[in-house]
């Protein structure tokens, strides 16, 4: 520990603590624009100057990589500093645009937020405009390089957090920009639409593909039906939209709210998360079962398929592994393909007359809906016609003048709507592989978990690992099956590699199962959730979850009785012959570079 003053308020803190972090255990806080909390701080924008003076010494100091030293004297506000950040703030916004009223991130952007605070009503610098054009070459996200502040945030989070490298500085000085690698057009790039860079940037230089004027033409049409699904992490982030604390699970005024929107039948995508659980579990049992009688292990590890952008890195990066991956859709995708194949017919509806609307966490989540043919596998277009984001849903609510808050609770339509804890949990990384375990178990044993928490796959470690006992032998001396769950694309690589060199050496493999999550947390911080997603936050969203698992009437996806009904009435059984033409898929190698 290191006794420090700030502001002439003494303070103990660690030895490394940053100034930064310090200045917020007395409760000042330095303004930033370049830092994030999920990110190495680089000092790149030079707002968190501050005043350092130690035995001796007396100097300048960026706040967010200055470590604290025994001694220090800090000072975060006098008239110089404060001119000094107003100054940075003003020659920034020289160099862009001041079409607020326009831009995406209006009333939710740092930038703006900052001009604000320092009460900038002039520029006392010429403007300048490179004039560089907006590159919306992207399915799910759209970048406009003449927005960018050059805060490095959605480069470091590219390379570093997601490992993709798709996106890179080019130029230098004023000239320089933000551009996909290679100055390639952003959807010809490695890009994996993860929407990471979209959730870290400040400003409006990137962000989610805007699909609303669809779903309101739709919703207006009156020779469509609309029907609309919701993601399990939409309902522990929706509400920050409105005020509320993050983590409020507000599911029944998002059903009340869509159909004060116009949709006409409410189904929540937790439901085909616990038909997706019929179909992984039968399929990683199938492929134990199928290794414990032959004793090889090349279709093992099961890997989940769940994440769209974890399937779009899979196939650009680790193409040689697609025999590992589970070839069952995703929930949302289960889900488009049950509405016009299973309910339309069964509501008495033509089902080329019903469009399709999925409410996700993700911006991947866009270019899934329409990924290859097999996303049209009801026969009636696309199983979903569009996806929208938590932030396109929350505009869309206020856009409507819905007072949301004040909306009585209403319940999902059925049979596609009711669903377990187990599908509730499908939002936060780890949640996937403890459903599945769940079922699987039973599937195996025909017996019930005595504790359904599987807690060793929670939390935000960023690759966890146990064994559970299904009482398969596997190659005759074990009853365990070893797990993985990595989450976060830069995590991905140890435990991909550790798997493809079992494979190449003719080795055990380390997992048998293993779950993927592009995003830090899982889909509650998905690239199109709410702005400010830090561990704080993606915590209580977890949380939330969490709780909405343990209120459930049915923990274990294998016990919904809508899911029964579905198979007794429609499928037949997990992974037979209707199961596989409409809930499954295939996947092929795609290059990192379009030509």
């Amino acid at each position: 520990m290191v006794s420090i003053k700030i502001n002439g308020v003494p303070v103990e803190v660690e030895e490394g603590t940053t100034v930064l972090e310090a200045a917020k255990k007395v409760n000042v806080k330095i303004p930033t624009l370049c830092h994030n909390p999920d990110l190495p701080p680089w000092a790149s924008c030079g707002i968190c100057i501050v005043r350092t003076a130690g035995p001796g010494s007396a100097r300048m100091a960026r706040a967010c990589t200055t470590p604290c030293e025994k001694g220090m004297d800090i000072v975060t506000h006098d008239p110089e500093l404060i001119a000094t950040r107003r100054t940075v703030v003003e020659l920034i916004l020289s160099n862009h645009p001041s079409d607020c009223l326009q831009c995406p991130r209006n009333g939710s952007c740092e930038l703006q937020t900052l001009a604000a605070d320092f009460g900038i009503r002039e520029m006392p610098f010429k403007r300048i405009s490179n004039n560089l054009p907006i590159d919306d070459s992207n399915p799910s996200i759209v970048l406009n390089p003449e927005k960018c502040i050059r805060c490095g945030r959605c480069v470091k989070v590219c390379q570093e957090m997601q490992n993709v490298w798709a996106l890179e500085f080019l130029g230098r000085g004023i000239k320089g920009k933000i551009a996909s690698a290679a100055d390639a057009p952003l959807g010809e790039s490695p890009c994996i639409k993860c929407g990471q860079c979209a959730a870290h940037c400040p400003v409006g230089a990137i962000y989610e593909r805007d699909d609303t004027a669809k779903v309101w033409a739709a919703l207006q049409n009156p020779e469509t039906h609309p029907v609309v699904q919701i993601a399990p992490a939409v309902r522990v982030a929706l509400a920050e939209e409105f005020g509320l604390p993050p983590g409020t699970v507000f599911t029944k005024k998002i059903y009340a709210a869509l159909r004060r929107l116009g949709f006409k039948t409410v189904f929540d995508t937790n439901f085909s998360a616990d038909l997706t659980i019929m179909e992984e579990g039968t399929e990683l049992v199938k492929r134990l079962t199928a290794m414990a009688a032959s004793g090889r292990g090349s279709v093992i590890p099961l890997i989940t398929s769940c994440c769209p952008a974890w399937v779009d890195y899979m196939e650009k990066y680790y193409a040689d592994m697609i025999p590992n991956f589970s070839t069952a859709k995703s929930p949302q995708q289960m889900m488009g393909a049950m509405i016009k194949a299973y309910w339309a017919g069964k509501a008495g509806l033509d089902p080329q007359k019903v469009y399709s609307v999925s409410v996700m966490p993700c911006t991947a989540k866009k270019w899934e809906a329409h990924r290859n043919d097999d996303m049209k596998s009801a026969g009636a277009g696309w199983d979903v016609d569009i996806a929208i984001t938590t932030r396109e849903l929350a505009r869309m609510i206020k856009q409507a003048g819905i007072d949301i808050l004040n909306l009585s609770d209403e319940d999902a339509d059925s049979p596609l709507g009711p669903y377990t804890g187990a599908g509730t949990i499908f939002g936060v990384t780890g949640g996937v592989m403890e459903a599945a375990v769940r079922s699987a178990y039973y599937l195996v044993t025909k017996k019930e978990l005595a504790d359904v928490n599987f807690k060793p796959v929670r939390g935000l470690e960023g690759v966890k690992e146990a064994e559970v006992d299904f009482g398969i032998a596997i190659n005759g001396n074990t009853t365990k099956i070893r797990i993985a769950v990595a989450h976060q694309m830069g995590n991905i690589a140890a435990v991909l590699d550790k798997i493809r060199a079992a494979q190449k050496a003719g080795q055990e493999p380390p997992y048998h199962f293993v779950e993927v999550m592009a995003c830090r947390g899982g889909c509650v911080s998905g690239g199109g959730q709410p702005y400010g997603c830090v561990d704080d936050v993606r915590s209580l969203r977890a949380k939330g979850l969490y709780e909405d698992d343990q209120k459930s009437s049915y923990r274990c996806s294998h016990q919904n009785p809508f899911i029964n009904q579905v198979y007794q009435e429609f499928l037949g059984e997990p992974n037979g012959h209707k199961a596989h033409e409409l809930l499954h898929t295939m996947y092929t190698e795609r290059p990192l570079y379009l030509k």
